[in-house]
């Protein structure tokens, strides 16, 4: 999202709120603070921008993880060609949209049987982390004599660098270790499975285009290898996805058409001569949505402690907890912040904006340069899109859950 306001003294942009909508005008439509708001045309322009940049035969799905509302899964259902999932909850939203069963792929590690029966029952493909999943799935087939979709998923045998969380590459849960793949293929030829292809998703938060250029180029070179074990061809590849989004003034935006270009030619040199019949899937998450989204809270206190100003919100970590730097953040840093029915005015101070819970870790922002704030005045957090309130411990001192609107 871009936004009138500073980070530590640098201007991030011009709009003021989703839709274009002042975000005074907005708390008062919405009615009650703290909320979330989803820009829609934002999200729009985004997806159209990548598709833009990438090949014309790798498709775009979008991960439900980063956020599951099921409105902006309505709006996004008719923008991109699928959806992963990663839990049944989530597999429920996405089916309740109008994208096939064949386009949802369910990802993640402790898959239960009831999850496993939900997505073997409704057609969609199972990206298997496990061979004891791979278990499970064929004993699901048997008691519903329903064939299962599956993927493989592969803990590939490099790691990404620039990823602000590596998923791949070492001793990890998520995926099978490349190098037991081709045993676990040899179980494949079996009438309870139709085996699709392969899903690698290796790091995610990736600013640097040649590392993502890197690893797309070595997961493409490990699948071609691993295709060869392959009991039918493969149908079906997930070069994940990773791409970040800028959170702090430090941070400079990715140059996807670089990553683009790249692909261009490992599916022309590559993917289409050896592996004629697959679909190439990227997968996209905080990259469609992250910068569409923002957390707005209301300033309930104003307080001085020994020299220093805090600002407390009626909101904080339990709704936004990747602010905080409770998200796996080595380094905390500021999230675009701003007072939203102050932008640009004056004189500014240097305040700490803390949130209503009862832990010195509730911390939205931390010595920000903003305008002088009171009572009543909004805050507005951005680049809250994705990993917001569903990646946040909302039962903790049991508050209010916030609203969440699509403008």
């Amino acid at each position: 999202m871009s936004v009138a306001g500073t980070v530590r003294g640098r201007v991030v942009g011009e709009q003021l709120a989703p839709g274009g909508i002042p975000i005074e005008r907005l708390a008062a439509r919405v009615g009650s603070t703290p909320f979330f708001a989803y820009d829609r045309a934002l999200v729009t322009r985004r997806i159209s921008a990548v598709r833009a940049a990438l090949p014309a035969d790798v498709e775009l799905n979008y991960a439900v993880k980063a956020n599951p509302m099921p409105a902006l899964l309505q709006h996004l259902s008719g923008q991109v060609d699928g959806f992963d999932v990663a839990s049944g909850a989530e597999l429920r939203h996405a089916l309740d949209t109008p994208v096939a069963p064949a386009r949802v792929s369910f990802a993640g590690p402790g898959k239960t049987d009831p999850e496993l029966t939900q997505a073997v029952a409704a057609g969609v493909t199972i990206e298997l982390e496990s061979t004891g999943e791979l278990a499970r799935v064929k004993s699901v087939s048997t008691a519903l004599q329903i064939p299962a979709r599956v993927a493989l998923r592969v803990n590939p045998d490099f790691t990404v660098r620039g990823s602000g969380m590596r998923l791949g590459g070492g001793p990890q849960q998520f995926g099978i270790d490349c190098e037991q793949v081709p045993a676990m293929l040899a179980t494949l030829p079996d009438p309870r499975v139709e085996f699709q292809g392969f899903h690698v998703f290796a790091g995610s938060q990736n600013l640097r285009a040649d590392s993502l250029c890197e690893a797309q180029r070595r997961t493409v070179e490990l699948i071609l290898r691993l295709a060869d074990a392959a009991p039918v061809p493969v149908r079906y590849l997930n070069l994940g996805g990773g791409f970040g989004i800028p959170y702090s003034s430090r941070d400079v935006a990715l140059e996807v058409a670089q990553v683009g270009d790249n692909l261009e030619v490992l599916m022309t040199g590559l993917v289409r001569p050896t592996l004629p019949e697959a679909r190439v899937v990227l997968e996209l998450g905080r990259y469609l949505v992250g910068e569409a989204g923002v957390y707005v809270t209301r300033v309930v206190d104003r307080k001085q402690s020994r020299g220093k100003t805090f600002l407390v919100v009626d909101g904080g970590m339990h709704h936004q907890l990747a602010a905080s730097g409770n998200l796996g953040q080595a380094i905390r840093r500021n999230y675009p912040i701003a007072v939203a029915n102050r932008m640009g005015a004056g004189p500014t101070e240097t305040v700490s904006v803390v949130g209503a819970l009862c832990t010195p870790l509730d911390l939205l922002g931390e010595d920000v340069e903003l305008p002088v704030a009171g009572i009543g005045d909004l805050i507005a957090i951005f680049q809250a899109g994705a990993y917001g309130l569903t990646a946040s411990p909302t039962g903790f001192l049991s508050h209010p859950a916030p609203v969440e609107v699509l403008v």
